[in-house]
């Protein structure tokens, strides 16, 4: 694999080195930060190539993760990854239950409320701690929590398109 692949997962990067033994610093997009651990094979993207990596094992160290990579048994050989993105395969994730999905699945669908009134594209999510939110753009932005069954009435992703109930005022 020589090109940037779109269809890869971006979970990280390493952001240097921990100890004399290989191990790396990772800076994870996980939730939580250590669960990027739990994926192996790591893709490591470095100097225009994306490279295979077995994750050997892995934790969080006080407000970091660290990680030991196959092969990579000391600091030089570590300090050679720095900077490195990190990805996966998208069929490593975990099979979802229905009614469930990642957020990725629902950027870019469609969001229309139960009048038909076309409220524009699902352009990224909040996480807002109660529960997750749409932020659709079109005419305008709206901030649209994503309850299912109370204000998201259906979700086809072969169809790319949301129904909520919500008013177009809001």
């Amino acid at each position: 694999m020589t090109k940037q692949d779109s269809s890869l997962l971006e979970l990280g990067k390493i952001t240097g080195v921990f100890g004399v033994k290989g191990w790396v610093k990772v800076f994870s997009n996980t939730d939580p930060r250590e669960g990027i651990v739990q994926y192996s094979p790591w893709l490591i993207y470095q100097q225009g190539e994306w490279k295979e990596i077995k994750v050997l094992d892995g934790k969080r160290q006080a407000k970091t993760v660290i990680a030991r990579l196959d092969g990579i048994d000391d600091r030089d050989q570590a300090m050679l990854l720095a900077g490195a993105k990190i990805a996966i395969r998208p069929e490593q994730l975990a099979a979802l239950k229905p009614d469930e999905y990642y957020w990725r699945d629902l950027i870019g669908c469609h969001v229309v409320n139960t009048e038909g009134i076309d409220f524009g594209v699902v352009d990224s999510m909040m996480e807002t701690g109660v529960n997750d939110v749409l932020v659709v753009k079109g005419d305008r932005e709206r901030l649209i929590p994503f309850t299912q069954g109370h204000t998201v009435l259906d979700v086809d992703l072969s169809a790319a398109k949301i129904t909520v109930d919500w008013d177009a005022d809001f």
